[in-house]
């Protein structure tokens, strides 16, 4: 969620999930040498990794920070150690800030890769300096678990992003063995579009032609490593008005898998299952699974259904009980599956309204609603006067939209946009100091505003809010206190159309050479 805008049918079928593209369109081979390069470091690293995947997980978080209203690091750690039973949260980068503040508190953290970093780190001197920066000045005093290298890496449909994963986890997990860390593994989180069939959960199976070409070197190198496949089930995206109670933990009838003769009364269950059976299939049902992200928003917009605080309430408390149960799956019983919820706090600068209110917490600490990670006893109502920030009015006639970045480009992808877009006569005083858009002063939040105010002013077509696969459209206002975001109304100066208009057809030019060579090495390759 945090790092990938979730753009899913509310359908029961998992495989309508955005799917990665077809196999002739990723580009491999040309990483062979890296590869093979971190496998003799890896059959050590399998050998030193202490066997943890028997421990007994407890529930954690997914600590997001799109806000602009949330509480210090430190506060944040404090408050964790010390008003709930959580002790392990995920974060979506490697916030120096975050990683101080959880410093001995004996919470355990798990940072990410942005998925435009990972190119770049598939080859180990480059994944050594990565470590070097990023984890040697936080480890052993912050508990690092993993590092998980990008975000739905499949569904963005990017070959490049795909051919480079594993290598870049290779190189990461052998840069750690180099640095004498044998504590945190390295991993990736999937969506549940890697599959191509999903129920019955037994029918589960990946992709036709990812399956041996990609899942059986990650479940490999998983195996190797005794790192876990993690994935992102999120029920939310996969229920139907007849199924909600199914998705919510509520008493219904279930669904029968005839293959197995198991009933699933569940649809979280049945998407774990999905994922083993596809796992088995290839012979690594022993590989551990980490429940990643899942979660339900507690508002949304009227045209979403089944958003509402009841039911966000039903299924992340009952979501909790259930993965504390040890009681497991059909398919893997009494077995506890370490799970993060999304998320720690509603953050108001997200792109939707539900996106905004997935928060377990609000920015004061005070909790949106109870689901049993709180130490006292007493089971909490829903804060009072809890709403969403309201949609924005449709103008007559056309359709409001913004661009703002895709949740998982990475700060050097936002920062390059921002030299662009200010760079050919947009106006960016709003974002400079002492603007109204300046604060939160992030590379995020002032990358929203620059790619905004280009898309608007370039004819709001789809293609001008690509911006290299970093930008995705939005329909709800993102602009907040005295930050206004333009919709159709900002103009360039004719000299400045001009020169987009030169610098688009520069960059077009680019984009056929480097695709022009990538054909190249594909038909060569195979």
């Amino acid at each position: 969620m945090q790092a990938n805008l979730k753009i899913k049918s509310l359908t029961s079928d998992i495989s309508l999930y955005l799917a990665p593209p077809p196999l002739d369109s990723v580009l491999v081979g040309s990483l062979q040498s890296e590869i093979l390069e971190q496998e003799l470091l890896l059959s050590i690293l399998s050998e030193r990794l202490s066997d943890s995947s028997s421990a007994a997980y407890t529930v954690g978080v997914n600590y997001g920070t799109v806000a602009n209203n949330l509480p210090s690091p430190s506060q944040v750690a404090s408050f964790l150690k010390t008003q709930t039973t959580i002790d392990r949260v995920k974060i979506f980068d490697t916030n120096p800030d975050i990683l101080r503040a959880f410093a001995n508190t004996g919470i355990s953290v798990t940072v990410t890769v942005g998925n435009g970093d990972i190119p770049s780190l598939a080859k180990l001197p480059a994944a050594q300096s990565w470590i070097a920066a990023n984890i040697l000045p936080f480890h052993p005093q912050t508990s690092i678990k993993y590092i998980a290298v990008g975000n739905e890496v499949l569904a963005t449909s990017d070959k490049v992003l795909i051919a480079h994963t594993l290598p870049a986890m290779k190189a990461l997990a052998s840069a750690l063995e180099l640095a004498n860390i044998t504590t945190i593994h390295v991993a990736t989180p999937h969506s549940l579009g890697i599959l191509s069939s999903s129920e019955p959960p037994s029918t589960g199976r990946f992709r036709k032609g990812y399956d041996q070409r990609i899942f059986a070197p990650f479940l490999d190198y998983h195996r190797k490593t005794k790192s876990p496949f993690m994935v992102n089930p999120y029920p939310y995206f996969g229920f139907k008005a007849e199924t909600l109670n199914y998705a919510l933990f509520k008493p219904n009838s279930g669904v029968f898998d005839p293959a197995t003769g198991n009933n699933y009364t569940n649809m979280f269950d049945a998407q774990l299952d999905a994922v083993y059976s596809a796992m088995k299939r290839l012979g690594y049902g022993d590989v551990d699974i980490v429940v990643a992200e899942t979660g339900w928003p507690s508002v949304g917009d009227p045209n979403q259904p089944g958003v509402s605080m009841e039911n966000a309430i039903s299924y992340n408390k009952n979501l909790v009980k259930h993965v504390n149960s040890g009681k497991g799956t059909p398919l893997m019983p009494n077995r506890t599956f370490e799970t993060y919820v999304f998320s720690l706090f509603n953050e108001n600068l997200k792109p939707s309204v539900s996106e905004r209110n997935f928060g377990l917490f609000k920015p004061d600490l005070t909790p949106v609603y109870d689901v049993g990670i709180l130490r006292n006893d007493k089971a909490l109502a829903p804060t009072p006067g809890t709403t969403a920030d309201a949609p924005s009015p449709s103008s007559p006639g056309r359709e409001r939209q913004w661009c703002v970045p895709e949740s998982d480009a990475s700060d050097d992808a936002l920062q390059k946009n921002i030299d662009y877009v200010c760079s050919i006569g947009v106006d960016c005083k709003p974002i400079q100091q002492g603007g109204p858009c300046f604060d939160p002063n992030t590379v995020r939040s002032h990358a929203s505003y620059a790619m905004n105010a280009y898309y608007q002013a370039s004819g709001r077509h789809d293609f001008d809010c690509d911006f290299n696969h970093t930008g995705v459209l939005t329909s709800s206002d993102p602009s907040y206190e005295a930050c206004d975001y333009p919709f159709d109304g900002l103009k360039l100066q004719q000299k400045s159309v001009a020169g987009i208009s030169r610098r688009l057809y520069s960059t077009v030019d680019e984009i056929l050479v480097v695709a022009s060579s990538l054909i190249f090495v594909h038909f060569f390759i195979f």
